[in-house]
């Protein structure tokens, strides 16, 4: 039996835990007002983040966070080599997926973390 990966899920703009392992900003754009050294990423995977006319259709509306769900991962299924990336990541150990949305409800990283864990668990 394999050990279901950690996945966590965290703003840019939160300071880094101890329990973070790998470090992955899921979005396509900079997180505004940072610094490369305030980040604290180990990776930057923006391949994996929503299309820009997928991100400016949704506009963080919740109204529309099923369709956005729905659409995110028709993007993902056509784009696999990123997302197997992320797979190989949280495979080998604890993982924080980062974003900057405000809304910790619906945002790209909570699709990933779903897509994840019904990949690897966790």
């Amino acid at each position: 039996m394999s050990k279901a990966a950690h996945i966590r899920l965290q703003r840019v703009y939160d300071p880094p835990g101890t329990e973070d392992g790998t470090r992955i900003l899921v979005d396509r754009l900079w997180p505004r007002g940072l610094t490369k050294e305030r980040v604290h990423m180990d990776h930057w995977l923006k391949e994996i983040a929503p299309s820009d006319e997928l991100r400016h259709w949704f506009g963080h509306d919740p109204a529309k966070w099923p369709e956005f769900e729905t659409r995110f991962r028709a993007e993902l299924a056509a784009n696999p080599a990123p997302v197997a990336e992320l797979e190989r990541f949280c495979r080998a150990g604890p993982v924080t997926l980062l974003y900057a949305a405000h809304d910790t409800e619906h945002n790209n990283a909570v699709v990933l973390g779903k897509l994840m864990r019904e990949r690897v668990g966790g």
